[in-house]
């Protein structure tokens, strides 16, 4: 067999001359215009600010005993916010942040020698969901810097739930039963155990199967941002979670609650009233009740503000929140905290945009 004949390659050639000496300068002026987003937030986010808040609920590792000082955690914490707006795996984003010009600014590693590996991105994120504290210190820096910057919550409270999908766990129903009553199925290996999700649970919407968890988020109703959530497994009610997630009418300029008709009960009324609340819940219509013009008029009514946090849901699926990789609800509440919190951060940069475009342009 005659062997082929290859030139040499040189896709990683370290003498590559350049026609023109002023390509790299040209490329950069380019390249501004697909990432004003992370440049927009790389402005406006105080990460050392937030890094100072992380460490003090989630402390450092020690290294008393020596070994290679850990990464800033202003950096790693700079790494997780491209995860989150691009929905990108560990060791996926260790690959964009080694090819990528725009992920190495952003995340303060330009020109250095050690870039954090797929592992090192892992061990950040098991130290943020120890105790649930990690992800929520992020969350609340960043709500924050809204309120900082005027971006406080307006129009009302509009809270809904969305379902977010996991791996799907290849069990038979017998085993289903011993998972769900904490045991272990007989003839399990500890790799199968590690490799099983036992927190996510199955639910039907619109007569179709979701098997995962269930993200339950308060949102302001004038800027769209989310100003609470709470994860829960998919089959847990909308309504009963509405507690956890509800603010006082003291925290938005409007005080109404806008939610559709899986939230309408009389005890969630009853804790509308409790935070002074007016009461924009949707209504089921009673069991016999003939007359429904009315009740359909106030739904409506409510549904035309009330739809716009479909919108918010509908940037985190494109953010890639709809869709969760880790084995438990802890660290699956991480990356879910983490993607709203990525999400808040996109839409703070695309509303102060909105508003210097405003502000430039020149009355009629």
């Amino acid at each position: 067999m005659t062997t082929p004949r290859t030139k040499p390659s040189v896709f990683f050639a370290d003498d590559a001359q350049a026609d023109d000496l002023f390509i790299t300068q040209q490329r950069k002026a380019k390249l501004e215009g697909y990432v004003k987003t992370l440049a927009a937030i790389d402005r406006l986010m105080d990460f050392s600010a937030m890094a100072v808040e992380v460490d003090a609920v989630c402390p450092r590792p020690d290294r008393s005993k020596g070994g290679r000082p850990p990464y800033a955690t202003a950096v790693m914490l700079r790494m997780v916010f491209p995860q989150g707006l691009y929905n990108l795996s560990d060791e996926q984003c260790k690959y964009q942040v080694l090819d990528r010009m725009s992920f190495q600014r952003f995340c303060r590693v330009e020109g250095s020698l050690n870039v954090p590996d797929a592992r090192t991105l892992w061990n950040f994120r098991q130290r943020l969901a120890a105790g649930g504290l990690g992800g929520q210190a992020v969350f609340d820096a960043v709500s924050r810097t809204l309120q900082r910057l005027g971006y406080i919550p307006r129009g009302g409270q509009m809270v809904d739930a969305t379902i977010v999908q996991a791996p799907i766990a290849q069990v038979t129903e017998e085993e289903r039963q011993t998972l769900n009553a904490g045991q272990t199925p007989e003839g399990w290996s500890q790799k199968r155990l590690a490799h099983t999700d036992f927190d996510a649970r199955c639910t039907k919407k619109h007569g179709k199967s979701y098997y995962g968890y269930k993200l339950h988020a308060n949102v302001d109703a004038r800027h769209k941002l989310v100003r609470k959530i709470k994860v829960t497994p998919a089959h847990a009610d909308d309504g009963s979670a509405l507690p956890s997630v509800i603010q006082g009418a003291e925290s938005n300029t409007r005080n109404r609650l806008m939610a559709d008709r899986g939230y309408d009960s009389q005890s969630n009324r009853d804790v509308s009233a409790h935070h002074g609340l007016q009461d924009r819940i949707a209504r089921r219509a009673t069991p016999g009740q003939v007359h429904k013009k009315r009740l359909k008029q106030r739904n409506a009514a409510i549904s035309r503000v009330r739809s716009r946090v479909e919108h918010v849901f509908g940037a985190l699926r494109q953010q890639g929140g709809k869709w969760v990789r880790a084995m438990n609800l802890a660290r699956n509440t991480l990356a879910i905290t983490l993607q709203c919190a990525a999400y808040n951060a996109r839409r703070l940069a695309w509303l102060v945009s909105l508003e210097t475009k405003s502000a430039s342009t020149p009355a009629a």
